[in-house]
């Protein structure tokens, strides 16, 4: 009885204990939002089951479900792929994304090897689009974790593009990196003298 109001965000990547939970925790007043598009569910290797947000209406009375199925950001080209892909998606409510945006540049696809070969791609695409008279503050590199980032930050360094990180350290500045690195230096200095 605590807590009169409850939301919860990345509702479709919660596990069954953290459904117990907020059950729980808004069964006092039943006042609970959550958000999350059951298209996006990414952590089932986690625990997380999807059948959390699929049957939130039947797990909660006299609840109302919103769509949000504009999209602001993106244009049509993209929520195009986007609507074709998501809609082979299996156990799913539905949902058709639109913006207002029309057209919009063609999605290029590539497969490589593995992460080096993507960073090398990025890397050259960018050299390949300045040399026609872009710039390189034209570009940013989206990833989902910071995990990512040393591919990228190594193929560009290679190729003498400069870069920032934003909203997190460059992969040789974090402590961990650091320390290892300092850790192997010390060891090799050390087992020379």
């Amino acid at each position: 009885n605590k807590f009169k109001y409850v939301l919860v965000d990345e509702y479709q990547d919660t596990n069954h204990a953290q459904f117990m939970l907020t059950k729980l925790l808004s069964g006092g007043y039943n006042n609970i939002c959550v958000v999350g598009d059951d298209d996006q569910s990414i952590y089932k290797f986690r625990g997380a089951t999807i059948e959390n947000i699929l049957s939130f209406e039947n797990q909660y009375d006299d609840s109302v479900v919103i769509r949000l199925e504009q999209n602001y950001r993106s244009t049509s080209v993209i929520l195009d792929a986007a609507n074709a892909v998501i809609k082979n998606n299996q156990g799913r409510k539905g949902k058709t994304l639109w913006t207002e945006k029309e057209g919009g540049d063609k999605i290029v696809v590539r497969i490589l090897n593995d992460e080096r070969d993507e960073g090398r791609f990025v890397a050259d695409e960018i050299l390949n689009a300045v040399a026609v008279g872009r710039r390189l503050s034209d570009f940013a590199i989206l990833y989902r974790t910071n995990a990512q980032s040393r591919n990228f930050e190594e193929a560009l360094s290679r190729r003498g593009i400069p870069y920032r990180v934003l909203g997190g350290l460059r992969y040789y500045d974090r402590k961990e990196i650091k320390d290892f690195v300092y850790k192997v230096v010390y060891d090799y200095v050390k087992s020379r003298l």
